[in-house]
């Protein structure tokens, strides 16, 4: 009986800490939690009441700075004066006048078109009597390239769809005429190069072509020519250099000179003692020959 006794009297005391933790000793707190909230409330007249009311409208348009909405969700918010007006002296100034450059740079290269034309339909008058199998034709590939075929060589005239411009040092830029104006910084380009017919006949992909000139356009219709030394490179003062269909003519007649007095030199024997079969399967021929002869130099005189 005594031994009951003390385990009867060990089992309040073990219950004892679960009993002592009542609820209604933490409820209180949360009152307390309410009775703080109630003066960010009182607050709201002094001037928390408009960012509390945006939320309840979910307005999502533009807003200053002060949290007030400027425009409705989805409307244009107008732009500074000052941003609008660097914005239309930009396209004033560049976007318009490379317009006018790239329609000038497409009437040059349509002159381009029509005088290689007319040399090729002059020169096949006089060479088929001589011989027949030597043929010279022109053919147009799209509005960007067309080409000219005369005997191995193959010429390729592309024109740029982009404006370009130059280091300050470079080419014409130093001259007073581009510096004159600045809409004369900007041109359109015009590039001819020479590659062997056989290499587009046969899809001979890794054979190479030679840049023979360049042609720049500016905004005033005038031209910088630049290209190998044995171009008949005029003076390259722009302000002297309009573009005409006799100087379309020159250009065309010295790539095509320069095309043909450029030889095709073959690869010594130590070059080509092997073959892969790469080469093989993509129909390369390894005893190809490559254009010599070919020397470029951009440093021309420009103006003073």
């Amino acid at each position: 009986m005594a031994k009951s006794s003390s385990k009867k009297g060990t089992e309040p005391e073990l219950f004892a800490p679960s009993e002592t933790t009542p609820a209604p000793e933490q409820m209180p707190t949360a009152p307390a939690r309410k009775k703080a909230a109630k003066p960010r409330k009182e607050a709201d007249p002094k001037g928390t009441a408009s960012p509390a009311a945006a939320p309840e409208t979910g307005h999502s348009g533009a807003t200053a700075t002060n949290n007030q909405p400027t425009a409705e969700a989805g409307s244009p918010v107008a732009a500074p004066a000052d941003r609008l007006d660097q914005i239309f002296e930009g396209l004033k100034q560049k976007s318009v006048a490379k317009q006018a450059i790239f329609r000038n740079t497409q009437a040059a290269f349509d002159c381009l078109r029509l005088v290689s034309q007319e040399l090729v339909v002059e020169l096949s008058r006089k060479l088929t009597p001589l011989d027949s199998s030597v043929i010279i034709e022109y053919r147009s590939v799209n509005d960007m390239e067309f080409q000219i075929k005369f005997s191995g060589d193959l010429l390729v005239f592309v024109m740029h769809s982009n404006v370009v411009t130059f280091p300050d040092d470079y080419g014409p830029m130093p001259g007073k005429y581009v510096e004159a104006d600045f809409r004369r910084r900007f041109f359109g380009h015009i590039m001819a190069y020479n590659f062997m017919a056989d290499s587009i006949k046969y899809q001979r992909l890794n054979d190479p072509g030679y840049l023979v000139g360049r042609l720049l356009v500016n905004i005033e219709n005038h031209y910088y020519l630049e290209g190998v030394q044995q171009l008949e490179l005029p003076d390259n003062d722009m302000s002297d250099n309009p573009i005409t269909p006799e100087a379309m003519r020159l250009f065309v007649e010295s790539a095509m000179i320069a095309a043909v007095n450029n030889d095709l030199v073959a690869p010594l024997l130590p070059e080509i003692q092997k073959i892969s079969v790469k080469q093989k399967v993509e129909n390369q021929q390894v005893s190809r020959g490559s254009k010599v002869g070919f020397s470029f130099s951009h440093q021309q005189p420009h103006e003073a």
